[in-house]
């Protein structure tokens, strides 16, 4: 399986990395290497996620790394993250459409 980022997903982890940055440069480049490790275990186990609870769809999946959620789609041939959020922003519905 092959992993796509949405422009959104990337977009979304400059912001928090550049959030993070501001205070601790290392820790920021840190969460950036947690984030992509954890995306890369995915095609190996695509299903080890959550179903994401405001959507209810199979195929639609999150993991957790600190306090966000990296979420993603399972497609035939691809793993496709969509966004990475904080656990207290509210996810719009916008963000899952691709």
């Amino acid at each position: 399986m092959k992993i796509i980022w949405s422009p959104l997903s990337l977009e979304r982890m400059e912001e928090i990395s550049d959030y993070i940055a501001y205070d601790n440069p290392s820790a920021a480049i840190k969460w950036i290497d947690t984030i992509f490790h954890k995306v890369e275990s995915l095609p190996h186990n695509p299903e080890i996620g959550r179903v994401v609870p405001e959507l209810e769809l199979q195929n639609i999946r999150e993991i957790i790394s600190g306090n966000y959620r990296i979420i993603y789609r399972c497609e035939k041939s691809n793993i496709r993250v969509l966004t990475v959020r904080n656990f207290k922003q509210i996810l719009p519905v916008k963000d899952m459409q691709l």
